[in-house]
């Protein structure tokens, strides 16, 4: 059978139409995918988050593409563990970045994590989004490349504060995981305090990983306070409330912990007499916006779980969202840099509230500047690329943990 032959006229004519549906899609026709690396804690400290989180950049990723990707592209995430380690992260990113080769990194969750992330994806080029709270991520980031979703530990400290001070405590002690985040949370409590004209009675930092804390327990015990502010994960916590129940001393003490430890993990371990009492703080997503609605329902479908359960989760998906949004807003160069440039320009308090991505893609389309309004906040990022959200002060009551009111902290 013999080839039809064609003319060079036919042959311009094809070309021009491959051309054509290229530059409809508003990209080079057949675009690669745009691939993000998802780096969260599915093991170690921050595993009762990480598949969640892990899961909300997955849902966002999807809501992009089902609408037709950012600027024609479809999202590919690939996805690593950090074990909330920051030996383990670091290979992870590496492999992310040299193996997978990523654009952008999402979701890494404790401080020590992020701190030795950065560095990498810095020297990459790379945008990084976590969920961290050390007030060295703002300072280290100089290339402002670095965008925080969760408050920071100073802020988390404020609001222990503010808390100490509404409760009545007069005798507060701190004990401080030796880490960034465990240091910054009670140092911001301390500055706070003080410069409320309080006074600390005894402050103890403790190395990770002890099968026993008795001995910096014993240092607090001694000076007799009213309240021990916490800055900790889950596995310390636990073994130090139930080394302190069963001490039998000061049985009124009170506990003021960290949402992330403090949480129905440690009701699971330590049972409702233990835990009674204890007060919990952490940041709270952006509950009354449609934005929240909107992934609530979409979370509860993919994982079964509640999202109030996984405040960390709304916060990664609000980083996909925030990304796509970003992509968006000039097709004409969609490089990381570029991108991560226009990262406060879908966030600005004078553009058109937008809730969902295509929400937003609609608007950017139309030529209107747009303000997304977040699920975990309302964003707004200041000059290090931080956000003040709200906090939640709950109490465990009767193996429940209760929340009591919302506190607001900066604004």
């Amino acid at each position: 059978m013999e080839r039809p032959v064609l003319s060079m006229r036919q042959v311009l004519l094809a070309a021009a139409g491959v051309a054509a549906l290229g530059i409809a899609s508003g990209q080079a026709f057949a675009a690669e995918p745009f691939l993000v690396g998802a780096l969260n804690p599915v093991s170690g400290a921050g595993s009762p988050y990480g598949s969640g989180m892990q899961k909300a950049i997955a849902m966002a990723a999807d809501e992009i593409n089902a609408d037709g990707g950012a600027c024609g592209r479809q999202i590919q995430v690939v996805s690593e563990d950090t074990q909330t380690s920051p030996d383990a992260a670091v290979l992870a990113v590496k492999k992310l970045i040299d193996v997978n080769k990523v654009q952008v990194v999402m979701g890494t969750w404790s401080s020590g994590v992020t701190l030795a992330v950065m560095p990498i994806t810095t020297a990459a080029g790379l945008p990084e989004m976590n969920t961290s709270g050390a007030p060295a991520i703002s300072t280290e980031d100089k290339a402002d490349l670095v965008w925080r979703f969760q408050a920071t530990n100073g802020r988390f400290g404020q609001a222990f504060a503010k808390i100490a001070k509404e409760r009545g405590f007069k005798r507060p002690a701190t004990m401080a995981y030796n880490n960034a985040s465990g240091l910054g949370n009670t140092e911001g409590f301390a500055k706070a305090w003080k410069e409320d004209g309080g006074k600390v009675v005894a402050s103890v930092v403790y190395e990770p990983k002890q099968a026993s804390y008795r001995s910096e327990l014993q240092q607090i015990l001694a000076a007799n306070p009213d309240v021990v502010v916490m800055g900790s994960y889950l596995p310390d916590t636990t073994i130090i409330l139930r080394e302190w129940y069963q001490s039998g001393q000061n049985p009124d003490l009170k506990w003021i912990i960290p949402g992330w430890a403090a949480n129905e993990k440690l009701v699971e371990a330590l049972g409702p007499d233990v835990t009674q009492g204890v007060i919990a703080v952490d940041s709270i997503s952006n509950e009354n916006a449609p934005s929240y609605a909107h992934f609530a329902e979409a979370y509860k479908k993919a994982t079964g779980q509640p999202a109030g359960s996984n405040v960390y989760a709304a916060m990664t998906y609000d980083m996909m969202v925030l990304w796509g949004l970003a992509m968006q807003a000039d097709c004409s160069k969609l490089t990381p840099e570029a991108i991560n440039g226009r990262i406060r320009g879908v966030d600005s308090a004078s553009g058109d509230k937008v809730f969902t991505f295509a929400e937003g893609k609609k608007a950017l389309e139309a030529g209107k500047a747009i303000n997304y309004q977040g699920a975990s906040s309302q964003l707004a990022f200041d000059q290090y690329g931080d956000v003040t959200p709200d906090f939640s002060l709950s109490v465990v009551e009767k193996g429940e943990i209760v929340r009591k009111s919302v506190v607001t902290i900066g604004k």
